[in-house]
């Protein structure tokens, strides 16, 4: 019998979980106990193999007649989980109808051309923050800009490797010939608020890792700005890091090259939702090519949209 026992049993922290999508209680244990401790002492004298078919009768009925109601309520839970999946999987089809009444028949001949080439002008790297989508803020339509999304809307340097980011750069500046690459960051980013706070660590996160990439956005950071609050370091923090992006961009020298050739514009962007305005400014290269030597971006044409 002390193998019936729930202190003998070792459960895992994701327990109360499956053990209620499989349709038993986390405390099953616990009420098979309660429920054996009513058997007659006449348990003690059957055989070893007449207590193992016992107890498993026991627990079918237990399951059976202890957990109907539960099993009643989870499936009423599901299936509401599941109408909300529904309806939002319905909402996703209405706006596609719309997009193709409105938009893509609307302009037929224009999608036939993108299906046979695509030619934008803009490569976006954008965060993957769900509040700042560039095609909505920015109104890109479908073919004016190669976009890559990433925590923090980071640009790893040259020396650091390969990386996703890099990969779809290369692919929109040697093969789409974009001729400028916009960085946008935002307020409220939860990547630079990491990077803000994180030590170093031995083991570190895979996001702890990546936001490592602007790392010397945060340093600068913490030269200019020491004097202000935390949520005032995280802005100026944000803006810096676009810049330390911008600058990672010439570490490859076939940017470096359009750049300097005048074929290609660095633009870095700063969408701030709380207050609904954009920044907006361009690298001059001519006074930020000094960027082996660790020099600050310089910028011109800065312009503030409200």
């Amino acid at each position: 019998m002390a193998s019936l026992r729930p202190s003998s049993v070792k459960l895992s922290p994701f327990s109360a979980i499956t053990n209620s999508f499989t349709g038993f209680h986390r405390n099953w244990l616990s009420l098979r106990a309660e429920k054996l401790g009513r058997v007659d002492n006449a348990w003690l004298r059957l055989s070893p193999s007449l207590k193992e078919k016992s107890v498993l009768r026991l627990d079918a009925w237990i399951i059976s007649a202890g957990h109907a109601q539960e099993l009643k309520s989870f499936k009423i839970q599901n299936m509401s989980i599941s109408d909300g999946r529904v309806d939002f999987y319905d909402k996703m089809k209405q706006r596609f109808l719309s997009f193709k009444k409105h938009k893509y028949m609307g302009e037929v001949e224009h999608f036939k051309t993108l299906a046979e080439v695509q030619s934008p002008k803009f490569m976006v790297i954008a965060c993957v923050d769900s509040r700042v989508c560039p095609s909505n803020i920015l109104g890109f339509q479908p073919g004016e800009a190669f976009m890559v999304r990433n925590v923090a809307n980071l640009v790893p340097p040259l020396e650091n490797g390969p990386t996703e980011t890099n990969a779809a750069v290369e692919f929109a500046v040697k093969t789409l010939q974009v001729q400028n690459i916009f960085v946008i960051g935002h307020s409220c980013c939860a990547g630079i608020q990491m990077l803000m706070t994180m030590q170093d660590d031995e083991n570190p996160s895979l996001i702890e890792k990546w936001v490592g990439n602007a790392k010397v956005a945060k340093l600068r950071t913490k030269e200019d700005a020491n004097h202000l609050s935390f949520d005032q370091q995280c802005k100026h923090c944000e803006k810096e890091s676009i810049n330390c992006s911008l600058l990672n961009l010439l570490t490859y020298p076939w940017i470096e090259e359009r750049v300097r050739k005048g074929t290609l514009s660095l633009l870095g962007g700063y969408y701030d939702f709380l207050s609904c305005t954009f920044e907006i400014w361009t690298l001059d290269f001519k006074e930020s090519n000094a960027v082996s030597h660790g020099s600050k971006l310089s910028v011109k044409d800065r312009v503030f949209w409200c």
